[in-house]
């Protein structure tokens, strides 16, 4: 079922698939995976292979019956573009995501490339926003030329984990970024300038900007308990997003 979402960035998240496999730095430390882990250990339904990649269809209805508008991250547990998801389901996915115009459904993948030649001949519902991860230069940035591509009324960017600094960024076309640390006792430290980097690029391309959250480190580069991550960046929070409003 739709479960509600400690993300600050959404509402709600709806796993018509679950599982994944690693395809870059930023899926080293997956916390998808670990939590896959501990729900098959705890017999949660639709858990049994863990974190191996499991098409859902019995979920697929869940946003139908929820009439007040939500905000759904799409497979918050899994990627809709992995190459075992076929075609044929992920247009399923769509088909619901049309049927319900009272939500807003985030859609974020690290395989870009598919998800512009899924695209390529189709049309993107109003209310579907979709993002891709950029961790780093090696594997995130050619992803938003990617994205680029895809016809949506929303695009985003969710940096996170920041892994390092990405340099010089061409955000046209960009509408809304995501930034956080990555979390976990593993988690990887990431530097306030990396942060302020982008952020100062976000405002002077006009692009909304959200800070996520420090992670495993602080500001200062220290450790941190889970509970003492913290989202204070310059001396305060940032939420910008764009405006949700649902279709009539």
């Amino acid at each position: 079922m739709s479960q509600t979402s400690r993300i600050e960035w959404t509402e709600a998240t709806w796993n018509p698939t679950v599982g994944c496999s690693k395809i870059s730095a930023g899926c080293k430390h997956c916390y998808a995976e670990a939590m896959a882990k501990r729900l098959k250990a705890m017999g949660t339904p639709g858990y049994e292979n863990g974190f191996q990649l499991t098409l859902l269809p019995n979920r697929l209805s869940e946003p139908i019956n929820r009439k007040k508008p939500a905000v759904y991250f799409v497979n918050s547990m899994s990627d809709l573009f992995h190459k075992k998801v076929s075609d044929t389901y992920i247009e399923q996915v769509f088909d619901v995501i049309e049927r319900c115009p009272q939500h807003t459904f985030q859609i974020l993948t690290k395989r870009a490339e598919r998800l512009a030649s899924y695209f390529r001949p189709r049309t993107v519902p109003s209310n579907a926003w979709i993002g891709v991860t950029v961790e780093d230069k090696l594997s995130g940035l050619a992803r938003i030329d990617c994205l680029r591509k895809v016809e949506a009324r929303i695009r985003f960017l969710s940096i996170e984990p920041l892994l390092e600094d990405l340099g010089k960024l061409n955000l046209d076309g960009i509408h809304w970024v995501i930034v956080g640390g990555e979390s976990g006792p593993k988690a990887r430290p990431m530097k306030v300038e990396w942060v302020e980097n982008i952020r100062q690029q976000c405002e002077a391309q006009k692009v909304q900007f959200f800070f996520k959250q420090w992670g495993g480190w602080g500001a200062d580069g220290k450790r941190r308990s889970k509970k003492a991550n913290g989202r204070l960046l310059a001396g305060r929070t940032w939420d910008d997003m764009p405006a949700v409003s649902a279709l009539p």
